[in-house]
């Protein structure tokens, strides 16, 4: 999936990564709250400059099964910052109890539901005692659910009737359904994260503590102001290989600036729009070309918000 996983373990996991996190991360290990059943087995979140900015997006995995046990945390990222989130970690590890590593023996899998796919989550929960983890996508149903294993399972033991697709039928879905992954649809130090839609991808407590990053994003939603979010768009004719360079402007048919394209490909993308030009014809400025497209706002979307 170009994504990749490091192993955050030790008696301060929990802590360490609070403070560096948009999401609310105690609940993975919620030692007097509810029982281990209702502990999540994964949570959405951003790490964030000091800016407010997003850095990297994450999902953390929770391996330990009680709050009794030493947690144990996976933290998926994007593999081509692997390094730079190692490092960024351990620069604010200072002296707590936390060990971190790359995973290089763990596979990850995005299980994305097919037109016939029924009742999914009835057969994936018999085949999970062979899958590390298998848990529905925490950042919105239409992702289906995320798998990891040891490298080298085999997938259509654990998933029977689940066939291997390639990489680029996931990064449609993901366009189609407009959800952001990786750092080319987040630029680090560049993408907001409200505008990125972490609100809607269950990717932020609004009630927990400080963190890096934390007054500019807490600022912007107590006014309750986004202008501008995240939307998969739709292109008239399937756009050239590699060509467009990051960050090209999208126009309305009066030439007004209405945001900028992100990343995509074929006929379908994620841009950074502003939603008052949603519903009007835009187009993609491509070294003098024009490149018509639609911008719509996604299903799964909470429904106040596509007023």
């Amino acid at each position: 999936l170009g994504r990749a996983l490091v192993d955050v373990r030790g008696a301060e996991a929990a802590p360490f990564l609070q403070g560096l996190l948009t999401n609310d991360v105690t609940r993975l290990v919620a030692g007097d709250g509810p029982p281990a059943a209702a502990l999540p087995r994964a949570l959405y979140a951003h790490a964030l400059n000091v800016q407010g900015r997003c850095l990297y997006d994450v999902i953390l995995y929770r391996l330990h099964e009680s709050p009794d046990e030493e947690p144990h945390i996976l933290l998926e990222c994007d593999s081509g910052v692997l390094d730079a989130i190692q490092k960024h970690l351990k620069l604010y590890k200072i002296r707590r109890k936390v060990n971190i590593a790359p995973c290089l023996d763990l596979s990850l899998w995005a299980v994305v539901p097919g037109e016939r796919a029924g009742d999914i989550a009835r057969s994936l929960t018999k085949c999970a005692d062979q899958a590390l983890i298998l848990t529905p996508d925490p950042r919105t149903e239409v992702m289906g659910w995320r798998l990891i294993t040891k490298k080298g399972a085999n997938l259509s033991e654990i998933i029977p009737g689940s066939r291997i697709g390639n990489i680029q039928d996931y990064h449609r879905h993901r366009y189609k359904q407009g959800v952001p992954e990786g750092v080319k649809d987040l630029p680090p130090g560049v993408a907001l994260p409200l505008e990125s839609n972490l609100a809607y991808m269950n990717g932020i407590s609004f009630t927990k503590g400080c963190y890096i990053g934390q007054e500019l994003t807490a600022r912007t939603h107590h006014m309750g102001v986004i202008r501008k979010r995240l939307l998969p768009v739709h292109f008239s004719a399937p756009l050239p290989k590699d060509s467009i360079p990051e960050g090209a402007e999208i126009s309305t048919e009066s030439g007004k600036s209405a945001g900028k394209f992100r990343a995509g490909g074929g006929e379908l993308g994620i841009a950074l729009l502003r939603l008052a030009n949603v519903n009007e014809p835009l187009c993609l400025n491509l070294a003098g070309d024009k490149v018509k497209l639609t911008a719509s706002i996604p299903e799964w979307w909470p429904k106040p918000a596509s007023k």
